[in-house]
């Protein structure tokens, strides 16, 4: 009776595929490949593994499974972060898929499938004695992409939690990216950084006895895939790929792959809704 059952869902997910398929715009299924942009710079959601310089991480393993799902080839087209959604709203790319938080502001240009949970928090050095809690940071200077919506985040959990206790602001510094926040912390020009909680355990893997993270997150955010809001085809057959893939067990299976099952999500939403 086992094996039926199992069969029928197999069968109901491989009809579920062709029909989204078959929703794809003609003009993607003409060239018969979804252009996807990423930047490779944000482990373990996207990197080059040094031995080959291939792209891998989670984004890729799923982007490449929704192209198998959809029957069309993923075409990763690597672009500077705070160029993707330009290139989405000029048709360079088809869609983003490169660690990108769903934020309101994004939403005036396209639309997220939210398909991954994450939050950013706070991090200093393992040999900082002076630093064991976030608290600790009220005062200091701590790094962080200024491509990203982390700069706003620290800067509201700084006046919860440090300024309206009496304490002084935290002191952000916008770097370049992450690898950038990391080095100038390491300089001990920063003291302390923050990051998406998804990439601190690979980083802290890589990098033994050189970091330590403090508290939890200090909010929590959805990535998702951006595509232009007025496609409602494009977006619809990706997100019911995705979640095919969740139904399937794939997508659990890939962030498992890189530790990150934590962050999974029930059912892909477009704006989080």
């Amino acid at each position: 009776m086992k094996k039926i059952v199992l069969s029928a869902v197999a069968v109901a997910v491989l009809m579920n595929s062709a029909a989204w398929a078959a929703a794809l715009p003609e003009a993607i299924k003409t060239k018969g490949e979804l252009t996807v942009a990423i930047m490779p710079n944000y482990p373990p959601m996207e990197f080059k593994d040094p031995a080959t310089n291939t792209l891998s991480g989670v984004d890729v393993d799923l982007g490449n499974a929704i192209g198998e799902k959809l029957g069309i080839k993923i075409k990763w087209q690597e672009i500077a972060f705070e160029q993707m959604v330009n290139a989405v709203a000029t048709k360079r790319v088809d869609m983003v898929m490169s660690g990108m938080t769903d934020t309101v502001e994004r939403q005036k240009v396209v639309s997220f499938i939210d398909y991954f949970q994450t939050g950013p928090q706070f991090y200093t050095l393992a040999s900082r004695q002076d630093i064991n809690t976030a608290s600790d940071l009220c005062g200091k200077k701590v790094g962080t992409s200024r491509r990203t919506t982390f700069p706003q985040e620290i800067a509201k959990w700084s006046a919860a939690n440090c300024e309206a206790k009496g304490k002084p602001a935290i002191i952000v510094v916008g770097a370049e990216g992450t690898a950038d926040a990391r080095t100038q912390l390491r300089q001990r020009r920063l003291d302390g950084a923050v990051q998406g909680s998804e990439t601190l355990p690979y980083v802290m893997n890589l990098e033994k006895n050189t970091y330590k993270p403090l508290d939890q997150a200090i909010a929590s955010q959805l990535t998702g895939m951006a595509i232009d809001k007025n496609d409602p085809a494009l977006i619809s057959a990706v997100q019911g790929a995705v979640n095919d893939l969740i139904a399937d067990g794939s997508y659990v299976k890939i962030l498992s792959k890189w530790g990150l099952a934590a962050n999974a999500i029930n059912t892909a939403t477009v704006n989080g809704k």
